[in-house]
């Protein structure tokens, strides 16, 4: 039995030896497969994080080989873990320097909503200093529900139009956040 993933092609025109779809979908299935994320664990999420990199889960099989710890080399943030109100600036930081296309996903109760830290110290939520995309809850989350996560951002990846990211929608949520 093979770990191999086959990719669904994009929809197209086929023919002997010929195959034609649309840029959109073919950088959208390009993009999907071979995502960097940059892994920003502060907590007990990291642990689950560690596992879901193991042999026994191996999040490598769904493209996310390369793990970047340089956000100018990343495309998809996984926020673990709780993120104290002094982190906030410098994990807003981090994602002001990763490049578009870039996505965010919180990876547990803590990043997603501060988890059981209701207190003035702990942010509530990354989504108070940075748009997310997809949110895994769990506290902690088990690595089947960090590689679900993961899929959901291949299927937001794959299906993205190129022009999203120029779309007044799009500039509008970012200004919500005072991003330019």
């Amino acid at each position: 039995m093979s770990d191999i993933q086959i990719v669904e092609a994009p929809a197209g025109v086929e023919g002997s030896g010929f195959f034609a779809t649309s840029l959109d979908k073919a950088i959208g299935l390009a993009r999907a497969n071979s995502l960097w994320p940059l892994p920003f664990a502060t907590s007990c999420c990291g642990i689950e994080f560690m596992a879901t990199m193991g042999s026994h889960y191996d999040l490598a099989r769904f493209g996310a080989e390369r793990l970047s710890f340089s956000p100018r080399q990343a495309d998809l943030l996984m926020v673990m873990g709780t993120i104290s109100k002094k982190m906030a600036p410098v994990l807003r930081q981090v994602y002001l320097q990763m490049a578009e296309p870039r996505w965010v996903m919180a990876v547990g109760a803590c990043a997603s909503s501060g988890g059981i830290f209701d207190t003035y110290s702990v942010l509530q939520g990354i989504d108070e200093v940075i748009p997310v995309d997809v949110y895994v809850p769990g506290c902690p989350p088990r690595p089947e529900g960090i590689i679900d996560g993961f899929m959901n951002i291949q299927k937001l990846v794959k299906t993205e139009s190129l022009r999203r990211r120029n779309e007044p929608k799009y500039q509008a949520l970012l200004a919500k956040y005072g991003i330019q």
